[in-house]
Order: structure tokens, then C-alpha cells, then sequence
């Protein structure tokens, strides 16, 4: 699934050719498309005519795009291959296209935007906005490590109140947002953190030093597109990411530490992976 790298990517290619322009006519191709704008494909598809897009917008992993003059906003939930292209307009129709939207302008090299989901588990949605601007269904969303407003010390208070573990609290949306398996796995890496370590055992110096970590290799793989291990994660013109190739603990299973030379670990952790070195993150005593 997209994390923050990957939805900043598109985000930003939204920016670029899509803001401003205003909607002539919009197509629903498939209706779990548009599972989450309860009202259906008709009724979404209607609200959005002759409205102008406004600067998109993100929190985390999630990404939205305001409507001018009106206080709602069109959700994108990316889901786990869900792509948001502009392409031109007499471009043929890609195999899973989902959902497309033609603009009444004449500029952009006539281009429109389309959303192409091959799993159908991404959508798109209409939702009033909170008076912070965000869609009112991820209100609870915290920000993420890359939002100047992000509040350093509350997150370390709140690591050394919970009861868990550092990287189900990474994983915390509502602590922390934007951090997904991959870059948990990179940042914990470069922290010689172990997955299991008990956030109430961080102090203040480590907690920060782990943010770092989780801020620089997220802007990395910004830099380079964000992190593509297969054709289901694009930016807005087609391309693919290329962090993948700079990672130093996802994936990696078996090879050697980047490091100190020990080969790579993985194990089954919350129907996911966890990647990391045996020796640079030790576990805890109680999970030794």
C-alpha cells in the first residue's frame, strides 16, 4: 500500500495538472469505485460537475482534493493498486479504469484524470470538510513527520504512556501518520531499534533520534519517486518510484547487513513482515 513518499508523489502531480480546472463531466466505470460516497456513482458523479478543483491536499497517507467555494472535498483512497493518471483524452482506456474525469477547459494538453484500481479496494468519495480542511472522515488522522506543525514532544509522551511496541505505535495513524511497513522497517533499522522494543522504554534522545531516522528516509524516497516494488504504484504520468533499489532492510531478507555484514531476518509480524538485522536490533530480554 502507497505510504506517505508515494502519495506525496501523486499529490503533487495532482498540483501540477489538475488544480484549478473544473470539472465538464464525470464517468463512475465501477461502483465499488465509489463504495464509500454511500449516495452512489450518479449522485457523486452529479455533485461534482462544474465544480473547480481545488490545491490537493494531504494528511499521511491520505489524499484529498478540495472543491472551490464549497466546503467538501473528493477523498482518494489509493487502496493497495489504486492510481490516479492524467492522461490524454484520446489515450485508450486502461485495462482496470475505474473512474474518469474531463475538465470543460482547453489547456493541459487536453488531458483528463482518471482512476484506475486493478483490486477495486481504492475509491474515491465526497465528504464536507472539518474547519481544519480535512474530510470529516479522517478528522482523527494525526499528522505526520513531515508536517512542520508536528508535534515532537506529544509524541514522545504519548510512546512513553502506551503500553506497546515502537513499531505498532509507527504504525499508529492516530499517533503518527504516513508510516507504513516499509519505511518503519527502514527507520527502525537505522535507529538499531528492534520492531518489539517497548515504546515506554524510549527516552526523549531516542524517540527523537527514531523521528529523524523515519523524516529522512521518507524525504529520500520522496526525492526518487518513492519506493515501486511492482507496476501497481505509479505517479500521475505512468512512472515508477526507484527507492526500492536504496532500501537497507525491506525485502532483504538474507542478505547481508548494510552495516555489519549479518544476514537479514524476516518475520511474520501482524499479517505483514518484519525485516531486520539480528544483530544491529537486538531483540528485547522478554522476546529474546
Amino acid at each position: 500500500m502507497p505510504e506517505l513518499p508515494e502519495v506525496e508523489v501523486v499529490r503533487r502531480g495532482l498540483e501540477r495538472w489538475v488544480a484549478g480546472r473544473t470539472v465538464a463531466e464525470v464517468e463512475v466505470l465501477h461502483p465499488r469505485a465509489v463504495r464509500r460516497h454511500p449516495a452512489g456513482g450518479a449522485d457523486f458523479a452529479a455533485r461534482l460537475k462544474g465544480r473547480r478543483f481545488g490545491v490537493p491536499m494531504r494528511r499521511g497517507k491520505y489524499l484529498w482534493v478540495p472543491l472551490a467555494e464549497t466546503g467538501t472535498a473528493v477523498l482518494g483512497h489509493l487502496g493497495m493498486s489504486g492510481q490516479l493518471l492524467v492522461r490524454p483524452q484520446d489515450a485508450p482506456d486502461e485495462k482496470h479504469l475505474r473512474i474518469r474525469v474531463r475538465f470543460d477547459d482547453s489547456d493541459s494538453a487536453g488531458t483528463e484524470l482518471r482512476f484506475v484500481d486493478q483490486r477495486t479496494f481504492g475509491g474515491l468519495s465526497l465528504h464536507d470538510r472539518t474547519p481544519d480542511g480535512l474530510p470529516d472522515v479522517i478528522a482523527h488522522i494525526a499528522r505526520d513527520p513531515l508536517d512542520p506543525e508536528f508535534d515532537e514532544d506529544a509524541f514522545h509522551r504519548a510512546l512513553r504512556q502506551r503500553r506497546t511496541t515502537v513499531k505498532r505505535a509507527l504504525l499508529d495513524q492516530s499517533l503518527i501518520s504516513g508510516v507504513g511497513n516499509i519505511y518503519a522497517d527502514e527507520a527502525l533499522w537505522r535507529s538499531r531499534l528492534h520492531y518489539e522494543r517497548p515504546t515506554a522504554t524510549l527516552t526523549r534522545p531516542r524517540s527523537a533520534e527514531l523521528l529523524g531516522h523515519a523524516r529522512d528516509v521518507m524525504n529520500e524516497a520522496l526525492a526518487v519517486g518513492g519506493t515501486t516494488f511492482d507496476s501497481l504504484y505509479v505517479n500521475v504520468n505512468g512512472e515508477s518510484g526507484y527507492f526500492d533499489r536504496s532500501l537497507d532492510a525491506y525485502g532483504r531478507e538474507d542478505e547481508p547487513c548494510h552495516r555489519c555484514g549479518t544476514p537479514m531476518r524476516r518475520r511474520p509480524w501482524m499479517n505483514r513482515s518484519s525485516y531486520f538485522c539480528p544483530r544491529c536490533q537486538r531483540p528485547p530480554r522478554a522476546t529474546a
